[in-house]
């Protein structure tokens, strides 16, 4: 079961395949895709929030359960939980994947502009919509 490959949303650093392969993290299969009803909020790190009106992008990997234990057993992830989503592929099918969140999302007068300038770069990197790299505040 740990060798089994397994589709993970990732919203945040880890879109940039350099930045997850330095985290121990090896990848499969990227595809870009969009999740609906999950808005981003970016405190120390990002996480999704549940927002029926948002519409969060990112990468779709394919990962072994081992790599995904390796990684988020890091210092600063260890507090991210798996859960289900439902990520739509661009130009492609909507596939079930797993997605890590933070089980309490930042407050949203939390900030890191940091962290939202490293994302913007990679999200435009990687040729997502304009108005979503824009819309996005550490």
């Amino acid at each position: 079961m740990t060798h089994q490959v397994i589709d993970v949303f990732f919203y945040g650093l880890f879109m940039d395949v350099r930045i997850l392969r330095k985290n121990q993290g090896l990848s499969a299969n990227p595809r870009r895709a969009y999740v609906e009803g999950f808005g981003i909020r970016i405190g120390d790190r990002a996480t999704l929030v549940p927002d029926a009106r948002s519409r969060s992008f990112g990468m779709l990997m394919g990962m072994t359960r081992a790599e995904l234990d390796l990684l988020y057993s890091a210092p600063g992830l260890e507090d991210f939980r798996a859960e289900a989503v439902l990520a739509q592929v661009i130009d492609g099918p909507a596939v079930p994947a797993l997605c890590y969140n933070l089980p309490t999302a930042p407050s949203e007068e939390q900030r890191n502009p940091e962290y939202a300038t490293r994302l913007q770069g990679i999200l435009s990197e990687l040729g997502f919509p304009a108005e979503y790299i824009d819309s996005l505040r550490g």
